[in-house]
């Protein structure tokens, strides 16, 4: 005879924003999520160190997208170019980077999540470049 245990409900999970570092084929780019299904609301990155990207010409860790992003959907993920690899790491740029992200849940409930990153690790990665063919 099947037991007569109630159902538990499973919540969706609350907001969980993460900051990425991305690497694909020679580029460096920054990538924050809330790989939760709730939104996020307030979302503030401050990065350990002054992220010169673009060249050397932008710093990139000072992008609105990191202190004034007030709304971030559940699943939602935007992502920027930081730089080429060969710049980045050509300029001796940080490779050990701390992220602490700061935001808030629809309650009004303050979260953090704070991500330690090795950029070293791409350095050695190899890529194709695609070279453009006789037109």
């Amino acid at each position: 005879m099947p037991s007569k245990t109630p159902k538990r409900r499973t919540a969706d999970p609350d907001p969980y924003v993460i900051v990425d570092f991305v690497f694909d084929r020679g580029t460096l780019s920054i990538a924050i999520k809330n790989v939760g299904t709730r939104p996020a609301f307030g979302v503030r990155v401050e990065f350990s160190h002054k992220l010169m990207g673009v060249g050397g010409r932008v710093e990139v860790s000072a992008l609105p997208l990191f202190s004034a992003l007030e709304f971030l959907p559940g699943g939602k993920e935007i992502t920027t170019f930081l730089d080429s690899s060969a710049s980045y790491f050509g300029s001796k740029q940080p490779l050990q980077i701390t992220a602490r992200i700061a935001y808030k849940d629809a309650s009004g409930a303050k979260l953090t999540n704070t991500i330690r990153h090795n950029l070293e690790i791409y350095r050695e990665i190899g890529y194709a470049v695609q070279v453009a063919g006789p037109e």
